[in-house]
């Protein structure tokens, strides 16, 4: 058990997680195709958890609570799924929103499922030096304080975009799978080790 660290009272793999913190994933969006044409006028009509406003908006816009999620449903048959708090919610809630269409009378499918990307967040509990961070690894960073509070960092390996808060607090977004989120977050942590702003 030497290498276990415990987070709330979950262990922690240090294997895989050496800084002890595992970001929590926050958001996934997830797109599936309902392979046929959809009425968007007739499920707004029908459906309860539904709005749909074609002046501003091209999709019926569809919530259900369990798992909590947000669906914008294109005439296309295209679904695109937000909201959810890992993949697997993301796949179930998508189940559902196309069960819903096929009950109101649409021969939907459920073809391509993808997850298109996943949003993480943490904090590594210490104040970071942003102005430092962002002279050190200018190619990746991008720290306008007048325009927006956090640092930009665009890693290029995996490909995610990290935005970094003076407060040590993290969001981790562009993940196709999950492990790319722990995996740039590993990748970062030295750096804000090393960028640790030491209060005097």
């Amino acid at each position: 058990m030497a290498d276990q660290e415990f987070v709330g009272s979950q262990p922690v793999d240090l294997s895989k997680h050496p800084s002890g913190i595992i970001p929590t994933l926050q958001n996934i969006v997830s797109t599936v195709n309902l392979d046929c044409k959809l009425d968007l006028k007739a499920i707004a009509l029908q459906a309860r958890n539904a709005e749909y406003n074609p002046k501003r908006f091209a999709a019926v816009i569809m919530r259900i609570r369990e798992p909590k999620t947000t669906a914008l449903i294109f005439a296309s048959g295209k679904m695109v799924c937000t909201g959810a708090k890992s993949e697997q919610q993301s796949k179930l809630a998508a189940r559902k929103y196309a069960r819903i269409i096929q009950k109101l009378g649409f021969p939907a499918k459920f073809k391509d499922f993808k997850v298109q990307n996943i949003v993480g967040s943490c904090d590594v509990k210490f104040p970071i030096r942003l102005e430092g961070l962002a002279y050190a690894h200018g190619a990746f960073s991008s720290y306008e304080p007048e325009l927006f509070p956090g640092l930009i960092y665009r890693m290029k390996q995996p490909k995610i975009v990290l935005l970094i808060f003076v407060s040590g607090k993290i969001v981790l977004t562009g993940a196709k799978v999950r492990d790319e989120t722990y995996t740039a977050f590993e990748n970062i942590y030295p750096v804000l080790t090393e960028f640790r702003k030491i209060l005097s």
